[in-house]
């Protein structure tokens, strides 16, 4: 099922998170690198991010009651925005802020060439260790990003889209694109501190460090922001693209008994919820039966032109 695909990215993401958490943190103390700090403060928020995406994901799964008569989907979209304004508020401004406090030398980083780590009896400097640590983040958060992405592929196929940006624009599924672009960011994030720890390493100029941290904050406060734009619109409401939209007005429309189909809404309850009310005006011909004949054909057709569609309402139409 596809919401057991999206659970699966979320648990996955936030383990690998956990470790590399921990790994960059480690790092961070052996070096004193700000571009470190800020992906490590990266990874502390994408964990916290998945835990935040799971209680979503369990709310979500709550059957519907007196209080909630369309179930419990839009709570996906309410944690989502959530993790979108974690990752602005504390990966995003948290990295911006230590990069600027660096290049202020308010904070200055320590002498990394200086820095000397031993293990299994051979000594090594401990910018070796930042290096290992970020190509093993690129290599992970790459390989989480990669199976985001082939869940959102996976919808692409079904859903018709063409590409990824109209995919990312259209998808309902909060939790794998929350996934997707959080590692999509942490990937470059850790590139941008790779080059910055070098490059200031071999120059020893290490405003570029400090650069690097400036770049990652302000990287992922302008995805933050592109998340939480696609969220808002899920909250408030977002009706079903129009081309997945004109099929069901066409279906009705050519229905047996239906004159005219005077208007048709659709509204996302869930990733995978879609509610659809449609005004139909009827032959005047057809009795109070062949109306409600009608209508339970509608809506049956309905549902299987569009797999994602849960209640229907037609509402009859008066001819004016």
């Amino acid at each position: 099922m596809k919401g057991d695909s999206s659970l699966f990215v979320v648990v996955f993401a936030g383990a690998l998170n956990v470790l590399l958490a921990l790994m960059k943190f480690g790092a961070y103390l052996l070096t004193g690198s700000p571009s470190m700090l800020a992906s490590t403060y990266h990874s502390i928020s994408d964990t916290g991010n998945q835990v935040v995406l799971l209680v979503g994901y369990y709310y979500s799964r709550k059957k519907a009651d007196r209080e909630h008569p369309f179930g419990h989907g839009k709570a996906v979209f309410f944690y989502s925005f959530l993790v979108s304004v974690m990752l602005f508020g504390i990966a995003g401004w948290e990295s911006l802020k230590t990069g600027v406090r660096a290049l202020r030398a308010e904070a200055p980083a320590v002498d990394v060439e200086e820095g000397m780590v031993s293990a299994v009896g051979v000594e090594f400097r401990a910018i070796y260790l930042a290096y290992a640590v970020l190509l093993f983040t690129i290599l992970f958060d790459g390989l989480s990003y990669l199976k985001a992405k082939q869940a959102l592929d996976e919808e692409s196929r079904e859903r018709g889209w063409r590409n990824f940006v109209e995919s990312f624009r259209k998808t309902p599924d909060m939790p794998v694109l929350a996934v997707l672009t959080e590692n999509a960011v942490a990937t470059l994030g850790a590139a941008i501190a790779l080059v910055g720890i070098f490059v200031a390493d071999v120059t020893g100029v290490h405003a570029f460090d400090a650069a690097g941290a400036v770049a990652i904050g302000v990287v992922l406060m302008m995805f933050a922001l592109a998340l939480a734009r696609e969220n808002k619109k899920l909250l408030l409401g977002e009706a079903l693209p129009r081309r997945h939209e004109e099929p069901l007005e066409l279906l009705v429309e050519d229905a047996e008994g239906v004159r005219d189909l005077v208007d048709l809404r659709s509204v996302y309850f869930g990733p995978e919820q879609v509610l659809i009310t449609a005004d139909v005006e009827f032959d005047s011909d057809l009795d109070t039966d062949d109306v409600e004949r009608a209508i339970d054909e509608i809506e049956r057709e309905i549902r299987e032109e569009e797999p994602l569609v849960g209640d229907v309402y037609i509402e009859p139409k008066s001819e004016n």
